[in-house]
């Protein structure tokens, strides 16, 4: 029987949650699968916890002016934090638009260029 943080061998998606803002990326973090926290809590053993994204949405609303984005994604089998976090590194506009175009999008400030208007 294979261990609850075993995903790699399962072929499960990983699912995670990302926020960068105008900056850079500032977190990731690994959601659990509710499967595994229930397994865990059958088994009696400490679920995986959660992050706590309510306290990231905080930061965000309060420091407006770094237009932070905060998107849950899923990744096949394989893939982890530090995946992602030099995924940021190496190219980090192509990073935030492929999350944006597969993630859901939890929370955004993201600064919009003003369209101009020729008259």
């Amino acid at each position: 029987m294979s261990d609850v943080h075993d995903d790699e061998d399962s072929g499960r998606l990983g699912y995670f949650a990302i926020m960068w803002n105008c900056h850079g990326l500032e977190a990731v973090a690994r959601v659990p699968d509710p499967a595994d926290t229930t397994f865990a809590l059958l088994k009696g053993a400490e679920p995986p916890r959660a992050p706590n994204i309510m306290h990231w949405e905080l930061r965000a609303r309060y420091n407006t002016q770094r237009h932070y984005e905060i998107y849950l994604i899923s990744a096949v089998a394989g893939i982890d934090e530090n995946d992602i976090r030099e995924m940021f590194e190496n190219s980090p506009q192509v990073a935030a638009d492929t999350i944006r175009r597969i993630g859901h999008k939890y929370y955004s400030d993201r600064a919009q260029e003003d369209k101009i208007v020729i008259r």
